[in-house]
């Protein structure tokens, strides 16, 4: 990776032309710059008119955004994916010619994506234009950090490409994100809500019931699918920006891959890094809000009480600890858990920190935390063998891994829980809860109906 100095336009992309020393050959240069501020939302929305795949990102608890547009580079795995992805994208960097003079989080070269939850469930035509891996460097994009915005502009460049034309049509194309752009954010209405095979699900129930009290596994997840139909076509941006408003305290994301779009709004980070610095958290155990004060306090008395959930919960904590202990020192977890709140639901919520070892990348730490036991089961692989045997659906990247990294040795991936495969004016959710061995069917089914309310309450349902 080349860093190059503070330069006009055109001679940075006349020396990065310049160095591409085949006819046929390309150059990956990357070019950030500091800019006035703008709206995420509205740099989503006018990219929709150019007809290009749309990344949207955001912690809401850090007012932290990344929004890419078009696709500069893609890093595509199907076969051991963490391995290729990281081989990829560590190559990609080596060879990048990169003018970024913030290296602030989420700038310089950022590519965000994600994973399906197991490769090895076979794919169904639900999730045909989502990868076992997929990871997308986007031509333009919007950083917000810490109150500063800041544009990035990835492009590959060929040799007989001309500066001078390059940076009057780059610039044309930066103006048009600070266009006025007139939005019709009409509601979207829930026509129709079709269960999916519900009987079916609560009888896997019962059965991963007899499993664990066969000794055959601790802990299975089981998850389920809901498919929507709407009055017109779902306005992404409109969706983003209602869960803004009402789902505090998450990750916010958006991955669209054509006329599909995989999106949510999910309180479960994975892990961040910053340089070495790693947080993880666990996020397992949980139950609605309350409509009073003392009812919403004696709710979460009885969740951080409650057996069953503390045990889910440990499941978890255990989990991580154990997975990320050879890879890390200075690692530290409460002795108990906190209630974490959002909208429409309350969890058990506990932090971990660790100081990354040299040698090992968040990629490392992902595959040793995937799917963690609040999303497959415990013992993992039991459970997960399980779960590809009886669920009813393709999960996708329903509960895998989503997020982001960059060329600063930063990133941030959250489980993409809370969210739904948007396809024109239809849309599939996806809930699931954790079965353990005194499960109740009907009581897991009415958690999977809490679980829905995040994205049906932005959906018109």
């Amino acid at each position: 990776m080349i860093e190059i100095k503070e330069e006009q336009l055109e001679d940075i992309l006349d020396k990065a032309i310049k160095k591409i020393e085949t006819q046929h050959g390309m150059q990956l240069l990357s070019i950030t710059k500091k800019i006035a501020p703008l709206d995420p939302l509205h740099f989503f929305e006018v990219a929709k008119g150019m007809k290009k795949n749309r990344t949207f990102w955001t912690s809401t608890i850090d007012d932290f955004y990344i929004v890419g547009v078009g696709n500069a580079v893609e890093i595509v795995a199907e076969e051991e994916r963490f391995e290729v992805t990281e081989n990829q994208w560590s190559k990609l960097l080596d060879e990048a010619i990169v003018y970024n003079p913030y290296k602030v989080p989420g700038t310089g070269i950022v590519t965000l994506g994600g994973m399906a939850f197991d490769p090895k469930k076979p794919r169904t035509d639900l999730w045909k234009k989502f990868s076992a891996s997929q990871f997308t460097i986007p031509e333009y994009m919007l950083t917000k950090e810490d109150g500063s915005y800041y544009f990035t502009i990835n492009i590959r460049l060929k040799r007989d490409d001309h500066a001078i034309q390059l940076a009057n049509e780059l610039e044309q194309v930066e103006a048009t994100f600070f266009s006025e752009r007139p939005r019709n954010t009409n509601g979207l209405i829930t026509n129709e809500k079709i269960e999916i095979q519900p009987s079916e699900w609560k009888d896997s129930v019962r059965q991963a019931r007899e499993e664990i009290r066969k000794n055959k596994a601790e802990k299975i997840v089981l998850a389920r699918e809901v498919r929507l139909k709407f009055n017109k076509k779902a306005d992404i941006t409109t969706v983003l920006e209602n869960l803004i408003q009402t789902q505090g305290n998450s990750f916010i994301f958006a991955l669209e891959k054509n006329d599909d779009c995989f999106v949510g709004a999910t309180p479960e980070r994975l892990v961040k890094i910053e340089k070495d610095h790693l947080l993880s958290t666990c996020l397992a155990g949980t139950a609605p809000r309350g409509h009073t004060e003392e009812e919403d306090m004696a709710i979460s008395h009885s969740l951080f009480h409650d057996e069953k959930n503390r045990q889910e919960h440990d499941f978890v904590v255990r989990m991580i600890k154990h997975a990320i202990k050879n890879y890390c020192t200075d690692l530290e977890i409460p002795d108990e858990p906190v209630i974490y709140p959002l909208k429409n639901l309350q969890h058990l919520y506990t932090p971990v920190t660790a100081t990354l070892k040299k040698g090992y990348s968040i990629f490392d730490i992902i595959k040793q935390l995937h799917p963690t036991p609040a999303l497959g089961g415990t013992p993992r692989e039991e459970s997960l063998q399980f779960i590809r045997d009886n669920e009813l659906l393709d999960r996708g990247w329903y509960g895998a891994p989503v997020g982001w990294l960059d060329s600063n040795q930063n990133g941030e991936f959250a489980v993409a829980i809370r969210s739904g495969l948007i396809q024109g004016d239809e849309a599939s959710l996806f809930a699931g809860c954790g079965v353990v061995k005194d499960s109740d069917p009907e009581a897991e089914y009415e958690e999977t109906n809490i679980k829905l309310l995040p994205m049906l309450s932005v959906l018109g349902g």
